[in-house]
């Protein structure tokens, strides 16, 4: 491949993932302004937080398979222009109801840019390159997580809150510019026929219980898992994914080829982002509360606290794929997600009094070992046909959005839980709030470590040692 539409596709999946996570944690310093101007109650704020990643995570998989079907170029340049639409109706919204309509759509846009971008890596960058290119993207998202609470701080106090979103325009605009640089696939006449038999049974059915298991994963997060509907919606949940099931292995041309689970380092990899997405999105989550509410920090401030982070994954990523070919990528992804472990407890114990400084060894950690951990999406779908890359790049890109809810969520309860009770047994407020943070990090470390014993076993090629076993 020419280096120049190698760099241009180097920029455009960085960009395309920047975007799309940032609008993930950029509105939430921005909410209590939007609360004001637009005149919402809670419930509203809650709907304007939740509904993108809401559209977003229940559209992976149907965006993963568009993207098969439709061309990875056309389906990621769709994709943007949704979500930059989405963006500026967004900033013009002058009502909740509004507001929330185009956050949703941002999540339809944003759920087929993420599969399209991830198959592109997979099916048109040499393989010497996915590696750098998955690190890269990995390394954007950090950098959006980290940076979402400044952005959005500064944007909102200095020019307001619609430009939170007008942002996305320009980012959004150069990365329209650059998709000239993705092959364009030629597809044969079996695939057109596919394309007309998309299975929109299977479409709406996946859609429908990524939503509802979203939903009450959200809801039971902010309130119980008792509290209405969040049962009744898990419920239904798991009877439409069974229905789903059901569907797919009866159709012809199904949305998930459920023979792809027979794919040992498929299913392994989406296990491990799953464990590593808790632990992540755990710290990310609760220290930034941790850094406000304890430590007294500004929204500004806080953010920063976490661009260390992302430069150590910035800095090091390079050096992951070299490591995946001295010990192996199984070795090298497990050795990543175990000091990531690492970092979450040094992060749990600094206390009510740390500094900026006290914080920076365990975060850095969690920088060193999520680069080593890059390759694991490359090599999760490294033995998919190049016709299911999208399909399968959606199914680990769901994985990484349900996974981030879902470690807000069961982090939560546990700080919640072991917060209630250290109220009860008479400690002060800001104790027992510690005292359910250092528990629920930890309990997210654990998650992490067995994500590495998880891609120890699942991730290993076995190729070498039986052809050593052969010639011996």
């Amino acid at each position: 491949m020419h280096r120049g539409r190698l760099s241009a596709l180097l920029v455009l999946l960085s960009l395309t993932g920047f975007l799309t996570t940032l609008d993930n944690t950029v509105i939430n310093v921005a909410l209590p302004t939007v609360q004001e101007d637009l005149g919402l109650d809670v419930a509203d704020l809650e709907w304007v937080a939740a509904s993108y990643v809401l559209s977003f995570g229940a559209l992976l998989l149907a965006g993963g398979r568009v993207a098969d079907l439709g061309g990875r170029r056309a389906v990621l340049a769709v994709g943007i222009v949704v979500f930059v639409l989405a963006s500026c109706a967004a900033a013009l919204a002058g009502s909740g109801t509004a507001l929330i309509a185009a956050r949703a759509v941002q999540g339809a846009g944003a759920a087929l840019v993420v599969p399209a971008s991830l198959a592109i890596v997979a099916s048109d960058l040499p393989a010497r390159r996915r590696a750098t290119a998955i690190g890269l993207w990995t390394a954007s998202l950090a950098l959006a997580l980290a940076l979402g609470p400044v952005i959005g701080g500064f944007v909102t106090e200095h020019w307001g809150w619609s430009w939170v979103f007008l942002l996305n325009v320009p980012v959004g605009a150069v990365a329209l510019v650059l998709v000239p640089a993705v092959p364009a696939a030629g597809r044969r006449g079996a695939d057109r026929l596919r394309t007309s038999l998309l299975d929109v049974p299977g479409v709406v059915l996946s859609a429908v219980a990524l939503f509802l298991l979203t939903y009450a994963l959200v809801k039971g997060g902010e309130h119980t898992f008792s509290a209405p509907p969040v049962p009744l919606c898990l419920w239904l949940s798991a009877a439409t994914g069974a229905a789903f099931l059901l569907v797919e292995t009866r159709t012809f041309v199904p949305l998930v080829d459920l023979r792809m689970f027979r794919d040992r380092m498929l299913v392994g990899g989406v296990v491990a982002q799953v464990l590593w997405g808790i632990g992540v999105n755990g710290v990310f989550f609760f220290t930034a509360l941790y850094l406000q509410q304890i430590l007294a920090f500004s929204p500004v401030e806080a953010g920063l606290v976490f661009l260390p982070l992302a430069g150590a994954l910035l800095l090091c990523t390079p050096f992951a794929e070299r490591a995946a070919r001295l010990v192996g990528a199984h070795r090298s992804i497990a050795a990543g997600l175990v000091l990531v472990a690492a970092g979450l407890l040094l992060v749990s114990g600094t206390g009510a009094d740390a500094s900026y400084a006290d914080l920076q060894p365990g975060l850095l950690l969690i920088g060193v070992g999520s680069s080593l951990t890059t390759p694991l999406t490359v090599r999760s779908i490294a033995d998919v046909p190049a016709t299911r890359t999208g399909t399968a790049s959606g199914l680990v890109s769901a994985a990484r959005e349900i996974s981030g809810v879902f470690g807000v969520v069961l982090v939560g309860i546990v700080l919640t839980r072991t917060e209630r009770d250290a109220l009860r047994d008479g400690a002060a407020p800001h104790t027992a709030f510690l005292d359910g943070y250092d528990t629920g990090l930890r309990l997210a470390a654990g998650c992490v470590l067995l994500g590495a014993a998880v891609s120890v076993v699942t991730l290993r090629r076995p190729g070498r040692h039986r052809r050593r076993r052969r010639s011996g």
